[in-house]
Formats: C-alpha cells, sequence, structure tokens
C-alpha cells in the first residue's frame, strides 16, 4: 500500500469526532484506492485507533486492530438448493457493526474509524421501498457509535438524475441525504474531456456546511479539483491542472 499522495493529506487524516466522510464513485472511476489510503492513514496514525470496515485485511485482523462485518451475508442463494433464503435485515447488520465497535472499544479503548464500502449496494439486492429510509436512519445510529464514519456509494447519472425505476428513486434519495449529512465528500469521476493514457479521472473536494471546523485550522482542507492517475502496480499520483 503506498503513501497518501501529499495533495491529499489533509483530507485523508483521522477525521474529527462524529464527523461523516462520503466517498462517490462512477462506472470506471472506483473509490477503492481512496479507501486504501483512508485505512493507510488510520492504522499507520500516531493515534491509537481501531478500523471496522468492509475490507478483509488479514495482516490487521490478526492483529485485532480491525474487524470485518459482511452486510451481505444472506443476500445471495446459497449453493445447497433452498425453499426460502432468509435476507439480512438492516436491523441486524447495524447489530452486527454495533456488537464489533462495542467490542473493540471494551477491549482496547481506541477511537473506531467506521468504513462502509458502498452501502448502497444493499438497495440493488433489495425489494423493500423503505431501505432508503432504514439505511439512512442505521448510519445516523452507527455515527453515535463510532469516532467517525467513511461511506462509499455510487453516484452514476443514470442512478441519480434519471430516477424512472424505483432502484433509481430510492438510490438518489439514499445518496442525496447522505451527501446532505456529509462533513465531507469526495468524488471521484472521469475526465470531461475523455480518456487519457496519464490520467485515471478527477477528484472534486467539498465541505459541509458546518464539520471540520477544528481539522481546517490545522489541515487546512480546501474544497478543490484535482487530477489522479492510478499505476498498474496500485500506486497513485494527485496533482493539480497543468503539472
Amino acid at each position: 500500500m503506498s503513501k497518501i499522495p501529499p495533495l491529499l493529506s489533509s483530507a485523508l487524516a483521522l477525521p474529527p469526532e462524529s464527523s461523516l466522510i462520503l466517498l462517490t464513485n462512477i462506472l470506471g472511476a472506483s473509490t477503492n484506492w481512496l479507501v486504501l489510503r483512508y485505512l493507510y492513514s488510520a492504522l499507520l496514525t500516531n493515534e491509537e485507533t481501531n478500523v471496522v470496515l468492509g475490507l478483509d485485511l488479514e495482516k490487521f485482523i490478526l492483529k485485532k486492530r480491525v474487524v470485518f462485518v459482511d452486510g451481505l451475508e444472506g443476500l445471495y442463494v446459497t449453493q445447497t438448493p433452498q425453499k426460502h433464503v432468509t435476507m439480512k435485515s438492516t436491523e441486524q447488520i447495524m447489530l452486527s457493526i454495533r456488537s464489533a465497535i462495542r467490542e473493540l472499544q471494551s477491549s482496547s479503548g481506541k477511537k473506531t474509524l467506521l468504513v462502509i464500502d458502498q452501502l448502497d449496494l444493499l438497495l440493488a439486492m433489495s425489494g423493500d421501498e423503505s431501505r432508503p429510509v432504514q439505511l439512512g436512519d442505521m448510519l445516523l445510529d452507527l455515527r453515535e457509535e463510532a469516532h467517525s464514519v467513511v461511506v462509499t456509494m455510487a453516484a452514476d447519472s443514470p442512478l441519480v438524475t434519471e430516477q424512472e425505476t424505483p432502484l433509481e428513486i430510492n438510490h438518489a434519495a439514499l445518496l442525496l441525504h447522505t451527501a446532505h449529512q456529509a462533513d465531507l465528500t469526495i468524488s471521484l469521476r472521469l475526465l470531461d474531456s475523455g480518456t487519457a493514457r496519464d490520467v485515471s479521472g478527477v477528484i472534486r473536494i467539498t465541505r459541509g456546511d458546518v464539520g471540520f471546523s477544528k481539522q481546517d485550522a490545522a489541515g487546512k482542507i480546501e474544497e478543490r479539483e484535482l487530477l489522479y492517475f492510478v499505476g498498474g502496480d496500485g500506486s497513485v499520483k494527485v496533482f493539480e491542472r497543468g503539472q
């Protein structure tokens, strides 16, 4: 895992208490590398920090610094033929995450960073039209349990602007609600002019209305647009336009 690009060091530092960070992606501009660098920042910080996330990092799991909560368990049909498959409810997922957070806090007392990778995936796997409200409430409750929360979601235009199908309507509702609640939003998209050999896409950093006031004083998180390039070896370069 490479070091954090200097231009993103303040934005990817351990977020302030009770903050919500939203990372959005589109097809062709994944936030995977951004999530990895959030984890890199949290796990190598000078402060003692636990991490609860939707990624399996065996090294830190063995060191008991990471807990993996599988929110997709029960959403797929198993290989063994069954007449009925029980879907894991939002409440069950929240209880599993809450249990993991409290277990870490009771054993170590460290700050806990909760990373929920592709929260919107649950919408595509459920026909429950009340899911956006349930997921929004779950996110609000979990913010009270963890030191801070990082959420990734898709922001592809068909899912947000068209809003013709139930999935599109539910997705747009959840994304907009989360964006309004977020203290910081980092969005990834492709170049407006098309693909380029040395540029993978564009990063846009947007602050919330009141969030990050303390961190701004020290870290100077600026609202800005940057370019990034993800190499074949997983390394990432972030630079300003014209560089």
